[in-house]
């Protein structure tokens, strides 16, 4: 089967990778998909380096397989007070709709896994079997480091340019994140043209010219998506939202309902909610920042911080339409189950495919 030797490598069955899904993904998901022959995965880029321990602990005592530990490279945010001051007024209206006010300051309530050494000395630690990198790549001694451990490191592309990056800083895998993929984007420098390549056209770029095994992620819903990125050349396949509205999923009950009334072409691109590009369902908040004029949003995450309060708010008063409702162009064909059945399932669907 295309793909055998990254899943050699790692020790799976199947190429088929669960995206990390920081907030929505836990140990139950991440360890079914794993006991199911895939590689199951936890998103700690939103986790203190005691959260993160836990989350490795308590996948750990339900698969004895390996799973990614997936962080966020993000260049530390940039406090600028005049901006977020603006954004918080421009949001106050909305914040007003639900009987609160929105924050009178705002903070990082993040911290870039570059930055932090309590979580990278965890990693060191616990040396999980995969650790992949998203928003960027920590430095050259890090990687060393952790690479000493043993452990498969990947990072995500969304260019052909980040994929050199990632050959260059001697990584393993690569993710060629698509621009149908739900979250957020995984681009280096937000600040820099995004060329918005399609998952499988960026896939056939990244296999033309490197050679490392490339991870196909964004839009992919089935085993005949799965089978299709192998044909181009990919190793494996990567995906989010199919397992959003699983049954291990931390998804509130609003999110799996927006999910499960996706139609096609039901999500955008929006960088209001958090402060970087990511990949939402249509709802409130994407139909808010879609009617603003020339949005100046304060870095990501301190803009997370304002989004964050603004759910909170809308969520108190009934209304399930402002959060982080994260999501690929696949949404109109999200099939809940239980994330074993959803391996299985594709397992199926992927050997009918390839028959």
């Amino acid at each position: 089967m295309p793909g055998q030797e990254i899943t050699t490598r790692i020790g799976l069955d199947w190429p088929i990778f669960q995206a990390p899904m920081a907030g929505v993904s836990t140990p139950e998901m991440a360890a079914a998909v794993s006991n199911a022959g895939g590689l199951g995965a936890l998103g700690i880029g939103a986790a203190t380096a005691d959260q993160a321990g836990a989350m490795i602990c308590a996948t750990r005592s339900l698969t004895p397989k390996p799973f990614n530990v997936n962080v966020f490279c993000h260049r530390p945010a940039q406090a600028d007070a005049e901006v977020e001051a603006a954004w918080t007024t421009r949001l106050a209206p909305l914040f007003a709709r639900f009987g609160a006010s929105p924050p009178e300051s705002l903070s990082e309530i993040y911290t870039s896994f570059c930055a932090d050494s309590a979580v990278q000395d965890l990693l060191l630690t616990e040396a999980p079997a995969v650790v992949s990198f998203h928003f960027g790549l920590p430095d050259a001694d890090l990687v060393q480091a952790l690479q000493a451990k043993g452990i498969f490191l990947m990072a995500t592309a969304t260019s052909l340019t980040e994929g050199r990056a990632i050959a260059a800083a001697g990584l393993d895998a690569i993710v060629a994140q698509g621009w149908e993929a739900g979250g957020h984007r995984g681009i280096f420098d937000v600040e820099a043209p995004d060329a918005r390549q399609d998952t499988f056209a960026l896939t056939r770029a990244l296999v033309a010219e490197l050679k490392l095994p490339v991870i196909a992620a964004g839009g992919m819903m089935t085993g005949s998506d799965i089978a299709q990125a192998l044909r181009l050349g990919a190793s494996a396949a990567q995906l989010g939202t199919a397992f959003v509205g699983c049954d291990e999923s931390q998804a509130d009950a609003g999110y799996r309902e927006t999910l499960a009334q996706a139609v096609a072409g039901g999500t955008r691109m929006t960088a209001a909610i958090s402060g970087r590009p990511a990949r939402c369902l249509v709802n409130g908040f994407t139909t808010w920042a879609e009617a603003q004029e020339e949005l100046c949003i304060p870095d990501y995450p301190i803009a997370y911080d304002a989004g964050k309060a603004l759910n909170a708010a809308a969520k108190s008063m009934g209304e399930k339409g402002f959060g982080a409702q994260w999501a690929g162009t696949g949404a109109d064909r999200s099939r809940p189950m239980a994330s074993a059945d959803l391996v299985h399932l594709l397992v199926q669907e992927l050997r009918s495919a390839q028959a």
